[in-house]
């Protein structure tokens, strides 16, 4: 067993007098690339252009964006259920009129 005076010197032997110069790209690469451009961009959003999706919203669609992120978790979990049951009703209703189409001829493509 080593020596308490001897264990500070083994923590002395480990200590290290470099300088790093942190400003140097090539020592302190970026984390994750592009996070720098994007910060820089994203500095002053009111001054800049929306965003090219964003462009092509009209007002109903902003304020149907507005109302979706105000919700709560659990409110927007019920609304995903709602659309999903609408989507299946939806498709019970489709499958029935292609039936009756299909049992009404009207689907067939005319004999040349």
């Amino acid at each position: 067993m080593a020596s308490p005076n001897g264990g500070d010197d083994f923590e002395t032997s480990l200590l290290s007098f470099e300088r790093l110069d942190r400003a140097s790209p090539d020592l302190w690469p970026e984390q994750l690339p592009g996070v720098a451009e994007f910060a820089a961009s994203y500095k002053n959003p009111i001054a800049s252009s929306p965003p090219k999706w964003m462009a092509e919203l009209e007002s109903e669609d902003i304020e149907m964006l507005k109302e979706l992120g105000s919700l709560t978790t659990a409110n927007l979990m019920e609304k995903v259920k709602g659309l999903q049951n609408l989507a299946y009703q939806l498709g019970l209703e489709e499958s029935r009129e292609m039936t009756r189409g299909k049992f009404l001829n009207i689907l067939e493509r005319p004999k040349k």
